[in-house]
């Protein structure tokens, strides 16, 4: 994942943790904001299509210091084997790792929480950092709540057998959403963020293809993107006993002319006091960047052929099984989640140089969690 989306991911936690309680039938207008809960968590990862995969651990403890303070830290590997469509017609397949920590800070004042994160990435020819900052509060009796926050990432570029690093860039990202609880069994958010990238935003080893002869990408040093999402969790156990039903949709569009849209639809069902199941369908769509080209007619100042400036599109559907056990002591439990996802890539104008048709790769996601609160 993106440094900047996992700074965000770290700060929205307690966004999706406000709506998962809601949909439990907990969220009661006027309760006063509190920090998360204290839990050690280990995660093993699976990701394996389109010639990539990577698997790995993930460990993140979370404690309150009193009433006000919590701190969090998490540390994530990740052993990558590529042999993706961009590695095996270009160069040769590769192994490496990446590493990651993460560190946060949870700060209650009154209906008001100040939150934390500083995250760092590593691989060989890679580094990766930010450090971001959110403010929330409740407003009207706890039927609101507003959240502002920033986040600024840098990343050092290298290139393998090269000395030194090549390139590097700086990120800017600026969000703010509003949560409302509309009945004890709706809530409804709107969420929007807008990015600024500046400096080095392609890949040394990627090529672009010009009169079919294969040179260097050549990508624009800035981007600016923006983004709007809109989500809506229903409690659905009049319909269907204890069970909930979500939706959400976002629309992103940058100074490279990609706009991208997505719709996500989500159940969840209780089974008796222990387990909860869950489904999800998704979809994804997006246009081309502007200098994108499969294989370009005429000499221009940006060209590159990055699939994911292409336009192409996603399916994913996905099934999550969770298992609560209370703990001996009032207010601990141990929890197990496992989850899969497939997914479908579909391009409409990448070519596989290998088949000289439209290239097209499904992948897998497994996820194992075991979490305990204490």
């Amino acid at each position: 994942m993106p440094l900047l989306q996992r700074v965000g991911a770290r700060l929205g936690d307690r966004w999706r943790g406000l709506l998962g309680t809601a949909l439990a039938g907990s969220a009661v207008p006027g309760t006063a904001a509190t920090l998360p809960d204290d839990r050690a968590e280990a995660t093993y990862h699976v990701y394996d299509g389109g010639g990539v995969r990577a698997t790995g651990p993930a460990l993140l403890v979370r404690k309150s210091l009193g009433d006000r303070v919590a701190l969090s830290a998490q540390y994530y590997v990740d052993a990558v084997s590529n042999a993706s469509i961009d590695v095996v017609t270009t160069a040769s397949p590769f192994k490496e790792e990446r590493i990651a920590t993460d560190f946060g800070a949870d700060w209650l004042v009154g209906n008001t929480t100040l939150s934390l994160a500083y995250n760092r990435s590593e691989e060989p020819d890679y580094i990766a950092e930010g450090v971001g900052l959110d403010v929330s509060t409740e407003v009207y009796g706890g039927m609101t709540t507003v959240s502002l926050g920033f986040t600024r990432a840098r990343d050092l570029v290298g290139q393998k057998l090269a000395a030194g690093w090549i390139d590097r860039a700086l990120h800017w990202q600026y969000r703010a959403g509003v949560t409302q609880i509309l009945s004890p069994r709706w809530l409804v958010s709107l969420n929007a963020e807008a990015v600024s990238d500046e400096g080095y935003l392609g890949s040394p080893y990627r090529a672009a293809r010009v009169f079919g002869a294969a040179v260097p990408e050549r990508n624009p040093r800035t981007r600016s993107s923006r983004a709007v999402k809109l989500r809506s969790i229903n409690d659905t156990s009049a319909i269907v006993p204890r069970s909930s039903f979500r939706a959400e949709y976002r629309y992103y569009w940058d100074t490279w002319d990609v706009k991208a849209h997505t719709t996500e639809i989500g159940v969840a069902k209780h089974l008796g006091s222990r387990y909860t199941v869950e489904a999800l369908v998704r979809r994804y769509s997006q246009t081309q960047a502007l200098f994108y080209s499969d294989n370009a007619q005429a000499e221009t100042v940006f060209v590159s052929r990055n699939r994911q400036l292409s336009s192409f599109s996603t399916t994913a559907v996905g099934a999550k099984l969770t298992a609560t056990w209370p703990g001996a002591s009032a207010g601990t439990e141990l929890r197990v989640t496992g989850s899969v996802e497939r997914k479908q890539f579909r391009f409409s104008n990448f070519t596989d140089l290998r088949t000289g048709r439209p290239y097209a790769y499904d992948a897998n996601v497994l996820q194992l969690v075991v979490s305990g609160s204490f």
